[in-house]
């Protein structure tokens, strides 16, 4: 989730695109550049690190242009160096890029059997000599950009100027936002209207698969084809566009976007990039003697409990299907409050771990004292450190997700099964369930799950239109089968608590033992079914919903042209290792819930009824 910025005006570029990026740097911090027109030229200054490093590179050079385009960048393609920041300029051609080209490698094979050499590692440097190569043929960039971009695959927000048009900035998007600020004599662009507010509150928002040719103080508007729209110019809010929003509707679909970063926090400290190996001393270990037997405790376990409530014992479910089949021990779930007064036979060969965002819950808490008074070595899984269930645990895992303010979990839940995926690849390797080329597998899977999310997280707009028509029906019945069905049932909390509509979750297999009887043409039935080894079998069971009058909304692999025919809405995720088809399945869910509840004009923040810890029985 990058951050870009574009300016044309009788202002000083590095300022302006400077400022915009610090306002942007909240998307990605890995490493920053501008491309400024100075002396005839587009002068290109990248650093690593976050975007200080490139102020103090910039700060005694002085341009005499007044066009720039600027980017702080997330690491996806490629590590995060220099030589991997944008702008990447080719052959007078400078650009940015919010977003992943999809078809990036093929692409790049073929560019390079042209003769093109490549100076980094990214996607965008295959844009960049893409446009650099149209414009061999033709001397307008408009024409070159409409050229590439029937040739890219992705979700992508694109910025990029030439030096045969100094200028002019030509931006498109496809996916991830892209925002046009109207001054006096002045242009600005960026990925977020706080970028700019400051200097303008007129802003014309582009749409997927538009171009907007900014020539000096100018601008106009086309669609994918060329021809000339026209697009209004709006006002927006400043206190709203300047909140702690980010300029985001609701701080939940800010959270839901910040997920990728989320995610990629969650996995780094447990994750050796170099070696694709887990890294057992981060496991909360500072090397006393007491974790030391804790952490053989939890090799040598014959079974595991995990214990959570609400969204944190779904992500439980999800750990007992994935843990069961990679390490091979059985693995017991429970809701606290039915844990700790059903009186559980606790084995002291058994090890049991504890979720809970806050670390506060009453409930676990109080099944972590129950099982310590058992004999039980005990790790917890919070996203807040010191919290009492944190401090009270042999062991000690953490989310990283940062703050969470919506009362509904996003990014919490998220970065819970990334770091549940992290522990189950180092008890399966522990217990010598897998080698080490498979658990370098595994890893490198889980290092893409964040660049495959931002993909998702582009078809935001698909459920917002969706949702106008959705918001009209009496329930919904999400499906699933296998580590799927605990995502199913998180998705039908997510609309129980923001739309305060009736919604189940179900295995898909238990359709005709009751769920059934449900089925009209009032019922949504919302099916996760990627091409995994239950595909066959949930087609149908959503056969059994179709014949009967259901809605069906699915959520599949690809172009899946069998799983489409029989829907009325689908939504793909990336294909994927078998691992993270539950995780992309998560954003889905969220952006349906979410949308549908904002189009019934609900307090999505602040469901009612319902507090973000939960700290009483």
């Amino acid at each position: 989730m990058c951050g870009i910025v574009g300016y044309f005006g009788p202002q000083a570029p590095k300022n302006i695109l400077l400022s915009g990026l610090k306002k942007l740097e909240y998307r990605g911090y890995d490493s920053a550049g501008v491309a400024i027109h100075n002396a005839g030229e587009f002068k290109v200054y990248r650093a690593a690190g976050k975007l200080a490093e490139l102020e103090e590179k910039v700060s005694k050079v002085d341009f005499d242009g007044r066009i720039g385009i600027g980017h702080t960048r997330w690491a996806t393609h490629g590590l995060p160096t220099e030589r991997n920041a944008h702008p990447h300029k080719v052959n007078g051609v400078s650009l940015v890029q919010n977003g992943i080209i999809e078809n990036y490698a093929e692409l790049k094979k073929e560019l390079i059997a042209n003769g093109a050499q490549f100076t980094s590692e990214t996607d965008t440097e295959v844009v960049t000599h893409l446009i650099a190569q149209a414009l061999a043929d033709s001397a307008d960039l408009m024409a070159a950009i409409q050229k590439v971009i029937p040739k890219l695959r992705g979700a992508y927000a694109i910025l990029v100027v030439s030096e045969n048009e100094p200028d002019t900035i030509l931006a498109f998007k496809a996916g991830p936002p892209l925002i046009l600020g109207q001054g006096d004599g002045e242009v600005f662009l960026a990925s977020d209207v706080q970028a700019f507010v400051e200097q303008t509150n007129r802003v014309v928002y582009l749409d997927d698969f538009e171009i907007v040719k900014v020539k000096g103080p100018t601008f106009t508007f086309y669609d994918q084809f060329g021809v000339e729209i026209s697009k209004p110019v709006e006002v927006v809010d400043i206190s709203v566009a300047t909140s702690d929003k980010k300029g985001f509707k609701h701080y939940m679909l800010k959270e839901m976007f910040e997920q990728p970063r989320a995610v990629a926090n969650a996995l780094n400290p447990y994750i050796d990039v170099e070696t694709k190996s887990i890294d057992v001393s981060r496991l909360g270990l500072d090397g006393a003697a007491t974790e030391i037997e804790a952490l053989k405790a939890l090799q040598g376990a014959e079974r595991i409990y995990i214990v959570a409530c609400g969204t944190s014992y779904y992500a439980g479910l999800y750990a007992k299907y994935l843990i069961e089949q990679l390490v091979r021990i059985p693995v017991d779930v429970d809701v606290a409050s039915e844990f700790r007064y059903r009186d559980p036979v606790l084995d002291k060969k058994s090890f049991a771990l504890f979720i809970s965002q806050s670390g506060e819950t009453a409930d676990t808490l109080a099944a972590l004292r129950l099982a310590k008074d058992n004999g039980l070595t005990t790790m917890s899984l919070c996203n807040t450190k010191r919290s009492t269930i944190d401090r009270e645990s042999n062991l000690h895992l953490y989310m990283n997700s940062g703050i969470e303010v919506g009362v509904a979990s996003t990014k919490a839940f998220l970065s819970t099964l990334a770091v549940l995926n992290t522990l189950s690849i180092y008890l399966a390797e522990s217990r010598n369930q897998i080698n080490a080329d498979e658990r370098a597998q595994l890893v490198e899977a889980l290092l893409s799950l964040p660049s495959l999310m931002e993909g998702v997280l582009s078809y935001d707009s698909f459920f917002n239109q969706a949702a106008e028509t959705l918001k009209n029906y009496k329930g919904f019945l999400y499906l699933g089968r296998g580590h799927n069905f605990p995502i199913a049932m998180e998705g039908a909390l997510k609309m129980k608590e923001l739309a305060y509509l009736h919604a189940e979750g179900y295995p898909a297999g238990e359709m005709k033992h009751g769920p059934l009887a449900l089925v009209d043409s009032q019922m949504v039935a919302v099916v996760i079914c990627p091409k995994d080894k239950y595909y066959d079998k949930t087609i149908s069971n959503l056969e059994e919903a179709k014949a009967r009058g259901g809605v069906i909304f699915s959520i599949g692999t690809g172009q899946d042209e069998e799983l489409e025919a029989m829907s009325e809405h689908y939504l793909s995720i990336p294909e994927s290792h078998w691992m993270l088809s539950g995780l992309l399945s998560v954003i889905p869910v969220q952006l349906l819930a979410y949308h549908v509840a904002d189009r019934l004009g609900h307090d999505v923040d602040q469901p009612r009824n319902l507090a973000k810890s939960v700290t009483v029985e």
